[in-house]
């Protein structure tokens, strides 16, 4: 098959997907406003997140060129002035194009930066975040806009279940325990677009994932020597989740070779995708960077279908939904999120950091069925509010609502449900 035929097979995917009905990501309209901007725009997230089908609906008015770099075209490419020959040869004369998972071309930012000086349009897709903070960012300096692409958040989920919440119904025990239902299953199965559209095994759809994205975007990117390691070093993320960590702690339990491997492959693991890890909060950039870190998994799904004892323990799983749904929302871990401790070594959960100053602090809690329990959660927050000079203070539970006044200042105990449907 030459490469004119893999073009033409692709389009044949390319306008049958553009046919398809699909459901509105909540990105789509900021993404709308950077079109026609002279910008290379950059689309990048977990793979089977959505990516692509995002990229159709944003070009489904505009003509565009189309060329997916699988497998088999990379083998087939040899010339980027051929394939671009081809694409003009069975699209004609169009100045837009649209390049699915480029990061598996190699050198690609040397031929994306000529389109671009070319005069095209571009829009890209990656599933690797190198695409942003190395490879792109060196190449193509203030030339692109990035717009990240996650699972599904709650507000997604709805719509994919054709579900529409009105608030005012949910006095009625029937829709509040309806509404309730949901959030878990959320919390449960996560926001993969093919887990919540079909009904499947979505356990053995998301460790298929797992290992597809660990050996093909990390191993094999990355040449790994020794891929059981990373396999493992994984397997003890995703065990650990919502837990501190340093990286000499995991190459004493896990026998690494070293601090410097074990800090590489959680590069690699976060890198494609699959992990976020939370600094502590300190005014000081070079503390944070110092202090023990907080892993959370990209999606919950990965953590029911591969951690050993996920039920155990619901307070984890909402603490790992809540830092992923503010991520999906746009607040960047490390840079405005964070975990705290006290002097006293109390922790919050979650410090907000907009500008200068800390904007809130949240602590999340599946279940306030001892007063012990929450008084810990009510003195961590006003010691932490002392410290921090911030007063939007906000416990996360699972379905109560109260606001008190301790010490002079408000806490706010919000639902669940309640803080999702805000979005």
């Amino acid at each position: 098959m030459g490469m004119k035929d893999i073009i033409l097979r692709q389009k044949f995917e390319r306008d049958r997907y553009l046919a398809r009905d699909y459901i509105p990501r909540d990105k789509l309209g900021y993404a709308q406003q950077w079109l026609r901007a002279e910008l290379i725009k950059v689309i990048v997230g977990p793979r089977r997140a959505g990516k692509s089908t995002f990229a159709f609906m944003l070009l489904k008015d505009v003509p565009f060129m189309y060329f997916n770099f699988d497998e088999e075209a990379i083998h087939l490419l040899e010339d980027a002035d051929k394939l671009l020959e081809a694409l003009h040869a069975v699209y004609g004369d169009v100045n837009t194009v649209f390049f699915d998972e480029i990061q598996n071309l190699p050198r690609w930012e040397l031929f994306v930066s000529r389109l671009y000086r070319e005069g095209y349009n571009v829009i890209l897709t990656g599933s690797n975040a190198r695409l942003l903070s190395g490879e792109l960012t060196t190449a193509l300096t203030g030339r692109h806009i990035p717009i990240e692409i996650m699972p599904f958040n709650f507000q997604e989920f709805l719509r994919a279940r054709g579900v529409n919440i009105n608030q005012d119904e949910l006095a009625l025990p029937h829709k509040k325990g309806g509404l309730l239902k949901l959030v878990y299953d959320y919390m449960v199965t996560g926001g993969f677009p093919e887990v919540i559209l079909n009904d499947f095994d979505f356990k053995e759809y998301l460790r298929i994932l797992f290992d597809a994205i660990v050996f093909k975007d990390i191993v094999r990117r990355y040449n790994v020597r020794y891929p059981n390691q990373i396999v493992t070093l994984a397997e003890y993320l995703i065990n650990n989740f919502s837990r501190h960590y340093t990286s000499r702690k995991i190459k004493n339990v896990l026998d690494m070779k070293s601090v410097t491997t074990v800090e590489k492959y959680l590069s690699y693991l976060e890198e494609a995708f699959l992990f976020v890890y939370l600094r502590r909060f300190y005014y000081k950039p070079t503390s944070r960077i110092k202090s023990p870190r907080k892993v959370y998994v990209i999606d919950n799904g990965y953590i029911t279908s591969m951690s050993l004892r996920f039920s155990e323990d619901r307070g984890r799983l909402m603490e790992n939904l809540v830092i992923t749904e503010l991520i999906k929302q746009g607040v960047r871990p490390n840079v405005e999120l964070f975990y705290y401790n006290t002097r006293n070594n109390r922790e919050v959960d979650l410090v907000i950091k907009k500008g200068m100053k800390v904007s809130s602090l949240i602590q999340v809690t599946y279940s306030l069925s001892s007063q012990a329990t929450a008084d810990r959660e009510v003195r961590s927050l006003i010691e932490a509010s002392d410290e921090l000079n911030c007063h939007d203070l906000t416990i996360l539970t699972w379905d109560y609502e109260k606001e008190e006044t301790e010490k002079g200042k408000t806490i706010r105990f919000i639902p669940l449900w309640k803080w999702l449907l805000r979005g």
